[in-house]
């Protein structure tokens, strides 16, 4: 139901007057102070230190920017950081994994460590592309702060630190009782009038004017008590959020999916059409027997009578989820208690209940059949005729009975130079035809899931102190895959004949008897079926239906336990220090198990690849994987207190892991620090990192999938300007290196979703990926002007071996640039040279292959000051500039350019320069703040045919709370104020973040995001 912001505002019921708090949101990004502060821990080590600016650049985000940006979904606020890029989001639809991950530096979320308390979270999913922990288990409200630390720090954390550590601090020692409450939604203006004219002109209906939706409602309680005297503390939690869908439909701007370039954008859409479509995809072309020419054909129902497709496609955009509706119980309960002097026991108990579906366009018959009997009683005559009258068939054939010769373009037969004979093939003929009736495919994902925490930390003595705990965490899935086809009942439910049985005495045996049913009812294979008659419009009957529809179900777990204890020491009590030093060095040395087991488990349908639209099986996945660690850190000062040098030190880490696959890795870190002088601190670091394949990588079995391709190169399409027909832009020497012949070369191939199958999958022998991070900046705090910090860090990630298949387009081109056998050998054309149809693939499954190399700078700037009169005012700052993002997908090939580019190899898009700026005015009004905030996104060019490039965008962002009593505070604000729309192509809604021909996540789009929030303390 449609909502506007008075009826959201009135909800909200926070009793004051909308108008003059509404001013607009963003959040405050800070950098901690270089300020000289008691002993902490800093993310990226285990040393207490009294200096918590760590030789590693680490960027935090504290509980009050949840709140000021008014995001309840705790990967909106992460991936508006510069190091971050976003992956799986509420923006994703087709392929979503019900996760929500984070990817720094766009290395992908499974080469980012995420740490709550710096101990690492459970994999999110067992699903493929799920594998990164899942933010959806953190609860917002309890986060005190995140600290972001990029670049490798495995010697610290273990495996898969590649790309760097996302550390969430919970809060564990609140006292009293609060209860939060916020209701937002998204407003957008549909006045995009070159979209909406090509959506109408395409014969499509087309959002407009002012629409309000998405709302998103989130209700938090915190309560939590001081133990015997302050010697412990419990906080517990519990949240409800509550997210409703948006569709594409409600977007003028994803109103149909988008085909060709900018300049020149059609409505595309699916081959798999409503009405049917019934083809031969150019197969019934050649000679027939009797020496006649034939032409293929290509038809949608029209009636009961058929009529030229003329290039129609469905649109299948509108019913996609833009925003999937989501539903969000956690609960937990942090504790810790002073046994004695010596002793703490503290232990954090989490539970998470995450339910969302994601939608897309209805099933069908995907062309999963190439046959059909002439004598199908559902066939009107005029069809009969078209399909099988014209090549002389009768109705006691099959289309599969016509025997065609191949002739070249001159129209003469194609001989087989093996044999002398000419080429000849079968007659086909295929069906696709949408299940507009039954209503969209939905992919119902639940994960719930379980954490657990319990642990011992105290001294040992002055010098020594120690921490040991055990960890387990449980996430489980319920998949649930509703609306999808048979794929064999489907097969069956085509086959359709005249009911004749009898009996001994020539009696009817059925009520049938003389009326359409389906062939598997007349020989006993399949009673229960029913004639599916998509051959008249308005044929298709609710039992048809019924007896189609293939319900799917998957059930998978995974599970984590890990054991780890170290001990932390000061080796200056014992005179182990550099004399010219003011500290001794300090140390930690630590041990670490950990085992992880993946299960999931699909049905039938799943395993068998029943389903029609799940583009082939979904296999099952078992494994487990465990390791044991060997760590030790090391804090040494080397200077303290001279001329041009107030401090001078090294940091050194190190690890050793053994892992059950039979492969043993080292990492380590080089760090150092120096302050010349009090006000500026220099710093660099180098760190060797590795990734340990997980067990998706290693486990799971090879299947066929999809992957997106607007063209096969081998094939010939007809232009939809001017009709014309454009040749394959590959020679026939070339195509036939990928299994096109002669007699395929050119022909109708394109699959019309720019979907083609590849077979990908785990292998067992897959070695760790390897990474070397540099890092070099500076801190800078002048004393002369009170409030100001500025770093700027120089950064250098390479990673060596990464786990990948090779994109099965990139194995294509390959082959028909190079004929090398290791490209050409994995290319399966089908039957009439389609890559797409039935078994057809490109074969690609994970293997270390060549290397991702990105460089730049991190600039963050934090500034106080106070205005008199005027109250104060805060800026942050944080901007990361990109000076290299290299790609080599395979060792040997040409290394890719992706700094300021998207697409191909390059996927979703690689911004240059991105920057957040907040400002917070703390007003002279007693408990009014005011926060204004800007967005920049630097342009991105399209390295495809399409040049689909991406201006730079800039989103506005304003706020404002209200602490109304001691207990009270009320704020609201509104995100991307002047409703900006995002940058569109025709390949960003196939592409692997991609959704509503945009990025979500990189782009905010569904319009503005406005919220209106409470806070009470009792």
């Amino acid at each position: 139901m449609k909502k506007n912001l008075l009826s959201v505002a009135v909800k909200g019921a926070l009793g004051f007057t909308a108008a003059a708090i509404m001013v607009p949101a963003a959040p405050v990004f800070a950098q901690e102070d270089a300020e000289i502060v008691e002993e902490v821990v800093v993310t990226g080590s285990r040393i207490e230190r009294a200096n918590d600016v760590s030789v590693s650049p680490i960027t935090s985000v504290n509980a009050e920017d949840f709140k000021t940006t008014g995001v309840v979904r705790v990967e909106d606020l992460i991936n508006d950081l510069p190091q971050v890029a976003a992956t799986q989001t509420a923006g994703q639809a087709n392929g979503s994994t019900g996760t929500a991950t984070v990817s720094l530096r766009g290395l992908e979320a499974e080469r980012t460590l995420v740490l709550i308390d710096g101990r690492r979270m459970p994999p999110g999913s067992p699903l493929a592309d799920g594998y990164g922990a899942d933010l959806n288990q953190i609860p917002g409200a309890l986060v005190e702060r995140v600290e972001v630390l990029t670049g490798g720090s495995s010697a610290t954390y273990g495996s898969d630190a590649i790309a760097g550590v996302v550390n969430f601090i919970m809060r564990d020692d609140f006292e009293g009782v609060r209860f939060e409450t916020q209701t937002s939604v998204y407003q957008h203006n549909n006045d995009n009038s070159k979209m909406q004219d090509l959506v109408e002109s395409s014969g499509f209906d087309v959002a407009d004017g002012s629409v309000t939706d998405g709302e998103i409602n989130d209700f938090s309680l915190i309560m939590g008590a001081n133990l015997d005297d302050g010697r412990g503390n419990v906080t517990a939690y519990a949240n409800y959020r509550k997210i409703d869908a948006v569709l594409q439909a409600d977007r003028d701007y994803s109103g149909c999916a988008l085909r060709g370039s900018p300049d020149s954008f059609t409505c595309g859409g699916s081959g798999t059409m409503f009405p049917a479509r019934i083809t031969d995809f150019g197969t019934n072309t050649g000679l027939n027997p009797a020496g006649d020419e034939i032409e293929s054909f290509d038809y949608v129902v029209d009636g009961d009578g058929l009529a030229p497709r003329d290039g129609r496609l469905y649109n299948f955009g509108p019913l996609n989820y833009f925003q999937r509706p989501d539903e969000r119980w956690t609960m937990g309960a942090f504790a810790h208690y002073d046994i004695n002097d010596n002793v703490t026991a503290y232990t954090q108990l989490m539970y998470a209940d995450d339910r969302t579906v994601a939608q897309i366009a209805p099933s069908g018959a995907f062309f999963v059949t190439s046959d059909l009997n002439c004598g199908n009683p559902l066939l009107s005559e005029e069809q009969f005729q078209a399909i099988c009258g014209v090549y002389g068939l009768t109705k006691n054939d099959n289309v599969s009975d016509l025997i065609v010769t191949k002739v070249d373009e001159d129209g003469n037969p194609i001989i087989d130079q093996s044999t002398g004979m000419p080429i000849t093939t079968n007659g086909a003929v295929y069906i696709g035809r949408r299940n507009v009736e039954g209503g969209p495919r939905q992919d119902d994902l639940r994960h719930t899931s379980f954490r657990s925490v319990f642990g011992l930390r105290g001294d040992i003595n002055e010098t020594w102190s120690y921490d040991v705990f055990a960890q387990y965490a449980e996430v489980s899935l319920e998949q649930t895959y509703l609306n999808d086809f048979s794929t064999t009942k489907l097969q069956r439910a085509l086959n359709v004949v005249i009911d004749d049985r009898v009996d001994g005495n020539g009696d009817p045996l059925a009520d049938t008897f003389g009326n359409p049913v389906c062939q598997s009812v007349v020989d006993g294979s399949d009673p229960s079926c029913v004639p599916y008659n998509i051959f008249q419009e308005g044929g298709v009957t609710q039992e048809a239906i019924d007896y189609l529809i293939l319900p799917l179900f998957a059930r998978g777990t995974t599970e984590q336990e890990i054991y780890s204890g170290y001990v932390t020491g000061d080796l200056g009590d014992y005179g182990v220090q550099f004399p010219t030093a003011d500290d001794g060095i300090a140390v930690v040395m630590g041990l670490e198990s950990r085992r992880e087991t993946l299960t999931f488990t699909p049905d039938n349908g799943f395993l068998t690849g029943d389903g029609a639209g799940q583009g082939g099986p979904t296999l099952g996945v078992e494994g487990s994987l465990s390791v044991k660690e060997v760590f030790t850190e090391a804090n040494i000062p080397l200077i303290d207190g001279k001329p041009g040098i107030e401090h001078l030190g090294l940091e050194l880490a190190y690890r050793y892991s053994d892992y059950s696959t039979d492969i043993s890795t080292d990492t380590y870190k080089f760090g150092m620090d120096w302050s010349p002088i009090s006000d500026l601190k220099l710093r660099a670091s180098f760190q060797s990192a590795v990734r340990h394949a997980n067990l998706r990588e290693l486990y799971r079995p090879r299947s066929i999938q999809l992957f997106d391709m607007s063209i096969d190169p081998c094939g010939s399409r007809v232009d939809s300007e001017d009709g014309s027909v454009i040749p394959p832009s590959a020679t026939l020497a070339q195509c036939e290196n990928t299994g096109i012949t002669a007699a395929t070369y050119g022909g109708d191939i394109d699959s019309p979703a720019g979907q083609y199958n590849y077979i990908g999958g785990g292998t067992t022998d897959l070695q760790p990926e390897e990474s070397d991070t540099v890092s070099v900046g500076f801190v800078y705090s002048p004393g002369a002007i009170d409030g100001l910090t500025i770093s700027l860090d120089y950064f250098n990630i390479d990673v060596s071996g990464a786990i990948e298949g090779i994109a099965p387009e990139t194995i294509v081109n390959k082959c028909l640039e190079t004929g090398e056998a290791r490209f050409c050998d994995a290319i399966n054309r089908g039957e009439n040279g389609n890559l797409w149809v039935g078994d057809a693939h490109v074969f690609s499954p994970d293997a270390n292959i060549g290397f991702i190399e990105t460089e730049g700078f991190d600039l963050n700037l934090n500034y106080g000051f106070e205005m008199g009169q005027f109250g104060s005012m805060d800026l942050n700052y944080i901007a990361t500039y990109l000076t290299k993002w290299d790609l080599q997908e395979f060792q040997g090939d040409d290394i890719q350019d992706c700094l300021g580019v998207w697409n191909g190899a390059c996927e979703e898009p690689t911004p240059d320069f991105v920057s957040t700026l907040r400002a917070t005015w703390v007003t002279p009004i007693d408990g009014v703040n005011v926060t204004g905030g800007w967005r920049h996104i630097s342009a991105v060019d399209d390295i495809s045919a399409k040049e689909a490039d991406f201006d730079a965008i800039d989103y506005f962002d304003l706020s404002a709370s209200w602490a109304a009593t001691d207990n009270v505070v009320i704020r609201s604000g509104i995100n991307n104020v002047f409703d900006e729309e995002p940058p569109l192509s025709s390949d960003a809604g196939a592409g692997i973040f991609g959704n509503g021909n945009t990025f979500p996540g990189i782009y905010d789009a569904l319009g503005r995001y406005a919220f209106l929030g409470l806070t009470v303390d009792f």
